[in-house]
């Protein structure tokens, strides 16, 4: 009892682990604090065994390039026990190997070790036999405890010698997800965890939803989260949920959008967890579609989101998904999440495909937001270490935020306390918003701000429709001080200072009262010199990719841009149209593998060309549900939302020549949310299919 006494006096304030081989990390509830300095973590979601192991160094380099400090990964359990007491840590299930080269990528990685995820993986990745055998499932019954413990021993053999204090990367822990009974229940996984050997410098749990009875202070930090769209949404209309919430600044860390079919998050139950640090580790990269919900994801949407969570006071900002992926193949049965199944069986998936349209999608291909956030995680990287202890106040408080409200111009600000008592004369950061999904907001006329004693710009201005920006106030440069500028900072290292100059603001730097207004140099020419810092106005382009290797003197990455056309032909029209049934979440189920008998049959001839079996198969086709397989065997599927088919042609073996492509019609009035980009014309066609 003394020692648990200890430990629980200990955690009062923070919680640290100690190495001699990496840096103390501590936390308090501002922020982590790595070697004695504040800092403002970018934590991306990659799911290890969603990709094949020959991928994963590459992938890693690139999530790193992306801006991102901390890597997170669920260990599926029925991905590596599908069969009980059989393990398979082999090819793309070898977590330690995974862990070693994130190590190698000087990445801290938290683990998310269950028993349950979710992740949209079959049962929520919770063996088929343990729900078959009868036990009480996410509960305090021994024996399913006792699956779990076995389960946990395996994972440590995984990282052993990998942990914080063995000078590794494994930096923190999650237990089970999304969890809303006693904490109790956490505590006791927990614990189990460190008698096996789990010794790490925090642990997390997901703030939603509303537990029954919570964890003591200090054993778990609560991550919270939030998303532009949901998949699991009842509704099939467009803008349904509450999703808009997340577009507005607000001192609340969730809307309640996670899950909300499901999950209960009560505002007015919560503990007092402003002794926390505010951290996210669900903030929507992206989104999946589910057959009944076809999500579109818009680069901005991840932008604004990550902007305005950082406004409201976060100070990490954790991306599920930030790399989508591909289910591995099951022993037993797909791995996929569907109603059909005896557990989780929320929502229909793609038996194969987990793109997640995340910044980097299931092949490792860029979208656009792995560049458009680049700027803000440099800025995260950079000035974190004084934006961790601001404190976020919100100047439109008084305003009732609404869906596609167009009444007033969204922004907050950060600062912390000044020497003089107040937060007039402190540095700080102002961040606008102008963005919200599907709301097409107009450009705001006659704006000046009013943060930290500094009202600017020296006019009015207007803040263009889908700005989203932050601007610096009263930030020190070398020996001088710049009062407040219009154009957003993005990095600041080896004597230099590089600032984004944001599309129809001019970019205003006061510096003693004296106030000028920057053009656009170059990454190459500074604009200013102040004391002995040089000062950089770049472009968007060129800031999000700032730093990057391979680039053009505009800022451009490098790529080859070879595009080949692929030849298709078509074998066999549609038969009779299934009929759509309604599945136990009351949504329209998805077609299974009979189905498929009835399809339309395309063949498509693959390249012979070696590059071009190195590249990213685009198929443009119009459908409901579209399947490739190789010599008989099911290899890629997707959900049609308006997107073209992708398929990674190096992941085929050289002798298949040849896919076979079955296409399921569009039918008219199905019980379906399709995006406004979707062709909903019933019936199916190939557009196209080309190799780039």
């Amino acid at each position: 009892m003394k020692k648990i006494a200890l430990i629980l006096l200990t955690y009062l304030m923070t919680c640290s682990v100690v190495s001699a081989q990496n840096k103390e990390v501590k936390w308090d509830r501002h922020s982590l604090i790595i070697g004695g300095k504040r800092v403002v973590p970018v934590m991306g979601e990659v799911h290890y065994s969603r990709i094949p192991e020959a991928e994963w160094a590459d992938e890693i380099r690139k999530i790193k390039e992306g801006g991102v400090t901390v890597i997170a990964t669920y260990v599926f359990w029925n991905h590596i026990e599908e069969q009980q007491g059989i393990f398979d840590w082999s090819g793309q299930r070898n977590l330690r190997r995974f862990i070693e080269l994130c190590q190698a990528e000087e990445l801290p990685v938290c683990l998310r070790i269950g028993p349950y995820c979710h992740g949209e993986v079959r049962c929520g990745g919770i063996p088929d036999w343990t729900v078959a055998s009868g036990c009480k499932l996410r509960s305090m019954d021994p024996k399913f405890l006792g699956y779990v413990e076995t389960l946990y021993r395996q994972i440590f053999t995984q990282i052993q010698g990998l942990q914080w204090k063995d000078g590794g990367p494994v930096m923190a822990t999650q237990f089970d997800n999304e969890f809303g009974g006693d904490g109790a229940y956490l505590m006791t996984l927990k614990q189990m965890a460190q008698r096996i050997g789990f010794d790490l410098p925090f642990y997390t749990r997901t703030g939603w939803p509303e537990m029954r009875k919570p964890t003591p202070f200090g054993e778990m930090i609560p991550l919270y989260g939030d998303y532009a769209d949901g998949f699991w949404d009842r509704n099939t209309k467009e803008g349904a949920g509450k999703y808009w919430k997340a577009f507005h600044f607000t001192s609340s860390p969730t809307s309640g959008a996670i899950g909300s079919e499901q999950l209960v998050y009560d505002e007015s139950k919560k503990v007092d967890e402003s002794r926390y640090p505010y951290f996210t580790c669900e903030l929507g990269g992206g989104m999946m579609t589910s057959y009944h919900r076809r999500v579109y994801l818009y680069p901005e949407d991840a932008y604004s989101m990550a902007l305005v969570k950082l406004g409201s006071g976060s100070n990490l900002l954790g991306y599920y998904m930030y790399h989508g992926g591909t289910n591995p193949e099951g022993h037993l049965t797909y791995l996929n999440e569907e109603q059909r199944t005896p557990s989780t069986n929320h929502n229909d998936l793609p038996v194969k495909n987990y793109d997640f349209q995340a910044p980097l999608g299931e092949f490792g291909q860029t979208y656009p937001q792995y560049y458009g956030l680049r700027p803000l995680h440099l800025f995260m990287q950079d000035f974190g270490e004084q934006l961790a202890p601001m404190e976020a106040y919100f100047p439109c408080a008084e305003k009732q935020p609404k869906q596609y409200d167009d009444t007033y111009l969204r922004w907050s600000y950060r600062t912390v306390t000044s020497p003089r008592g107040g937060r007039e004369g402190a540095a700080g950061f102002v961040f606008v918003n102008n963005y919200e999904r599907f709301a097409n907001l107009t450009a705001k006329k006659g704006v000046q701000f009013e943060a930290c004693g500094v009202k600017f710009p020296k006019k009015p201005i207007t803040i263009p429709a889908g700005t989203m920006t932050l601007f610096p106030v009263n930030m020190p440069i070398g020996n001088a001080l710049l009062t407040y500028a219009t154009a957003q900072p993005v990095a600041q290292r080896d004597g230099k200072i590089w600032f984004e100059q944001k599309a129809g603001i001019p970019s205003e730097f006061c510096f003693g009262g004296k106030v000028q207004i920057e053009k656009r140099t170059s990454t190459a020419k500074p604009f200013a010199t102040i004391g002995g810092i040089k000062l950089y106005l770049i472009s968007t382009a060129e800031a999000e990719h700032l730093f990057l290797k391979e680039t053009t003197d505009n800022g451009q990455r490098t790529i080859d841009k070879m595009e080949s056309t692929v030849q298709f032909e078509k074998l066999r029209e549609a038969g009779a149209l299934r009929t759509i049934t309604t599945g136990v979440a009351k949504v329209a189920e998805s077609p299974v593998d009979a189905d498929f008998e009835t399809a339309a049959i395309y063949r498509i001839s693959l390249p012979t060309d070696s590059t071009a079996r190195q590249g990213l198969m685009h198929i443009h086709y119009r459908g409901d549900v579209a399947r490739l397989y190789a010599n008989g065997k099911l290899i890629a599927d997707n959900f049609y939302n308006g997107r073209p088919f992708l398929m990674g042609l190096w992941r085929l073996p050289a002798d298949i020549t040849e896919l076979e492509l079955r296409i399921l019609p569009l039918q008219k009035d199905m019980p379906v949310y399709f995006p406004r980009e979707a062709d909903t014309t019933p019936g199916e066609k190939v557009i196209s299919v080309t190799v780039k």
